[in-house]
């Protein structure tokens, strides 16, 4: 019977589920609040939506949700829309960005989320800018990070927006936000940052790190129900972002005006201030779990001659995701083979994950329900399988 924080979950534990990535799934009392929302939604159906209901209005009710997301990452509650997550809030933002223009450039790096980069490069054909990619040098110091966003910065002279991932979701990487964000910004560059795997994994103020536009999700580290987002916008920037498709229902002045305007789970965003009670009543322990995790596993097979841990080994460098190669492994073939393996042979999903210069690899990503014995599974599963490619 698990114990600990994985005790406060009732997930399928047929497979030993590390993607935490993905979706970090509801505690069972977030999951309860979520399925008693879903029931008082239906219940109470086009009354709620047309705020008909005697006493708060819809967005009344919805508005703690969107105080408690402000005060998670350090902002107002003003500069802060709900959304379905950090791929949508992160289209809206590069997708409606003002400044852009002719001829101006647009960076990113090996290290961001293709969606992301799908979008960027968007910008080229829709308004004719050019996109600047460079690959992130390894190993991944702080150093090694400042100066390659340095460089690139110095020798981009029309740079006007800069895409940052805070923790990578190939390598999980950590990059060192605040200093790169101020480097940009004295040269005149702003800075969108993805922090889909960040907020709620590690502490995120958008005030210490310099930032004025963020996406991120709650589905993943907040653990909130699937679906749930938001996106950041400084409140004197707001202007930057032009009204997701000329969105009239809301006033320009208004951020959720930059966001999609159709019926959403309003039960999952009902839920969302339960999560985010869960979340920090759990503190500093939660993260200190998850990286005791990683360690677990990596400080077991560093042993295995071949085995390559990905990840950065600086502590401030890296949190809770990790990844690894196998001893041969080289292709995106051989990465998604792997990946198969894992699932038929040892009932264990660890994910094959591409687009880093220095190539495929498997990611590792232990949740809060994860247990030690389950850790133990995946070591003894990349022991077996050290010698799947030669």
């Amino acid at each position: 019977m698990p114990h600990g924080f994985a005790a406060r979950y009732d997930v399928d534990r047929s497979i030993t589920n590390l993607d935490a990535a993905y979706y970090g799934a509801m505690t069972r009392s977030v999951a309860a609040r979520y399925q008693a929302n879903s029931e008082w939604v239906n219940r109470n159906n086009a009354l709620f939506l047309r705020s008909a209901l005697p006493g708060p209005t819809r967005d009344e009710r919805l508005q703690p949700a969107t105080d408690a997301v402000a005060s998670l990452i350090g902002a107002r509650p003003h500069e802060v829309a709900l959304c379905a997550g950090g791929t949508e809030a992160l289209y809206s933002l590069i997708a409606n960005y003002v400044p852009l223009e002719q001829g101006d450039a647009a960076i990113m790096a090996d290290v961001d989320y293709d969606e992301m980069q799908h979008a960027m490069r968007w910008l080229t054909g829709a308004r004719d800018a050019r996109l600047v990619t460079f690959d992130l040098p390894e190993p991944h110091t702080t150093a090694n990070l400042v100066a390659a966003y340095e460089r690139v910065l110095r020798e981009t002279p029309r740079a006007k927006l800069l895409l940052l991932t805070h923790l990578s979701n190939r390598n999980g990487v950590v990059l060192p936000v605040r200093e790169i964000a101020a480097v940009a910004r004295a040269r005149g560059v702003d800075v969108i940052l993805d922090a889909a795997q960040s907020v709620g994994q590690l502490d995120v103020d958008v005030d210490l790190l310099g930032i004025d536009f963020m996406g991120f999700s709650l589905h993943k580290w907040v653990a909130a129900p699937l679906g749930t987002g938001a996106i950041y916008i400084r409140s004197d920037r707001l202007d930057a972002i032009e009204p997701w498709l000329g969105n009239a229902i809301r006033d320009p002045d208004d951020i959720r005006a930059r966001i999609p305007t159709g019926t959403v789970d309003y039960a999952a965003r009902l839920t969302v201030p339960d999560a985010i009670a869960e979340h920090r009543a759990l503190g500093d322990a939660k993260l200190a779990h998850l990286v005791g995790l990683r360690n677990r596993w990596t400080g077991a097979v560093s042993d295995i001659p071949g085995l390559a841990i990905v990840h950065p080994q600086e502590p401030d460098r890296v949190g809770a995701i990790g990844a690894f190669r196998l001893p041969g492994q080289r292709s995106w073939a051989q990465a998604q083979a792997a990946q198969q393996r894992f699932i038929e042979r040892h009932r264990m999903l660890v994910v094959a994950k591409r687009g880093l210069a220095s190539g495929p690899l498997l990611r590792v990503t232990p949740a809060l329900f994860n247990t030690a014995d389950e850790i133990d599974r995946l070591i003894e599963a990349i022991r077996a399988e050290r010698s799947m490619f030669g």
